[in-house]
């Protein structure tokens, strides 16, 4: 067993922890104590748990709180944790205590113990003591909120808004070549008046582009950090210059914009700015699963159905029907959004909770958070490039519908009346004939007269066909 384990001790006694650990006592209380989902924080939360760490050692040096050395191997060590490099060092489970001490003290551990081994000493050397120098002016009710707002901010800029960005180039791609292509409108899913097929992609990029701004205005309330607040908001044992200069090197390491917040006792008491950014994500969900619906039913068929846009073949659809082909990435697309509402409805819970002065659900709030984030991000990029590139549109077939469709009466209003077009409409489906064809053959208009009132490309635009 002394080979396996090795003792470290915290203010409870000893504890017996894995001889390559970096990790010490605390945080093998809470590998004990909460085996509950087997789920730990990923890439983007122990990443800035990292930036945190190195950020106020490096504020704490300037202000003389920290000696250089111990400052230096802190940053080093947080350095390692940045880059990914310790990720199998933070076992603890994301449902744990409310405030996330274990994970804030799982961060201090590994970084001091790391620290120590820069410096030339054992593992469990406290040269570097995980409370007295890792966690120096900090506390994890300050710490923990602080690393759930840059990590978001992380994920909503570098990985949510690139993959929207791809969506929207793809979705402006198709709305320029399918301009042209004219088809049978749709709403309540029954024939309404022509549009083109350039004009729905067109309706479906504004939607990606809103999402892309409801991500970006989330940016100044996640962008304020709960960091220098303490136990409770009060600053108790921090340097009043420490928040400030911790900020501005968090932004530095980040490249993106990071102040202290504007009342700590909110920062820490409630989160409500990640409850808003979830939300914005929540909506950009929406919005992909409302195009995938789409493009799903447009593509139907491929013989029995709409058929009027082709879809990729991505894989084989069915293990019994040959050749089949199924919209399958539309439809992941579509379990995300499930996800993600399921999600937002942990993080709106946990971010209306908390007692007096701390919020008692930040794991299950920067966990949810980054989820969504992430699957956003991929099923996004995926969706863009892997579906909607390759859609063709079937411009013969949609001609072909268009002619058919008993919405073509309503250009008829202007120049018969609705009641005449109503009969129009009602004799071309009860004869099979087209309205074109009735409204000749009852004498309201000349064969040139409907030409022009029932150009479908023309009914796509704004104004009244046949005025003079």
């Amino acid at each position: 067993m002394s080979d396996e384990f090795r003792t470290e001790e915290d203010s409870l006694g000893e504890m017996q922890v894995p001889a390559d650990a970096y990790w010490g006592a605390q945080t093998q209380r809470a590998v004990e104590n909460f085996p509950v989902s087997g789920v730990s924080f990923g890439r983007r939360f122990v990443r800035a748990l990292g930036v945190v760490k190195k950020s106020a050692a490096r504020a704490n040096n300037d202000l003389g709180l920290l000696e250089d050395e111990q400052a230096e191997a802190i940053a080093a060590a947080a350095d390692e944790v940045i880059a990914g490099e310790h990720d199998d060092q933070f076992p603890v489970d994301v449902f744990q205590t409310g405030s996330g001490t274990s994970s804030n003290m799982n961060a201090n551990e590994v970084i001091a113990n790391r620290a120590a081994e820069i410096l030339g000493k054992e593992i469990g050397d406290r040269v570097v003591h995980p409370n007295d120098h890792v966690n120096y002016g900090q506390s994890s009710n300050d710490v923990i909120p602080t690393a759930m707002h840059v990590a978001a901010l992380e994920a909503a800029v570098k990985d949510v808004l690139p993959g929207l960005e791809t969506l929207a180039e793809a979705l402006a791609d198709k709305e320029a070549e399918f301009d042209d292509a004219v088809k049978t409108g749709r709403t309540h899913l029954q024939d309404a008046t022509p549009v083109r097929l350039g004009q729905e992609f067109g309706g479906y990029r504004v939607q990606v582009e809103k999402g892309i701004e409801r991500v970006e205005s989330t940016r100044d309330r996640l962008g304020e950090l709960a960091l220098g607040g303490t136990a409770v908001g009060t600053g108790l044992n921090t340097h009043p210059e420490f928040p400030e200069r911790a900020a501005e090197y968090i932004s530095e390491e980040t490249g993106l914009a990071f102040r202290e917040a504007d009342n700590h006792f909110e920062a820490q008491a409630a989160h409500d700015a990640m409850s808003e950014a979830h939300g914005a994500l929540r909506v950009v969900a929406g919005s992909l699963n409302k195009i995938a619906n789409d493009l799903r039913l447009l593509a139907s068929g491929p013989r029995n159905g709409l058929g009027e846009i082709e879809q990729p073949e991505n894989q084989p659809g069915s293990s019994i029907m040959p050749g089949k082909i199924n919209p399958v990435v539309a439809e992941a697309v579509n379990q995300v959004h499930k996800q993600v509402v399921g999600n937002d409805a942990a993080v709106s819970a946990g971010a209306a909770e908390g007692q007096i002065d701390l919020n008692l659900y930040k794991p299950v709030i920067a966990h949810n958070y980054l989820q969504s984030a992430e699957m956003l991000a991929n099923v996004a990029e995926v969706f863009g490039e892997r579906f909607v590139a390759k859609l063709e549109a079937d411009r013969a077939h949609m001609e072909s519908q268009v002619e058919q469709s008993m919405a073509l009466a309503t250009a008829l209003n202007p120049t018969i009346g609705y009641d005449k077009a109503s009969k129009v409409a009602k004799k071309a489906l009860a004869e099979g004939k087209t309205v074109r064809e009735v409204v000749v053959a009852e004498g309201y208009l000349t064969e040139e007269e409907a030409d022009e009132v029932l150009d479908p490309e023309a009914m796509t635009h704004r104004g009244i066909l046949g005025d003079d």
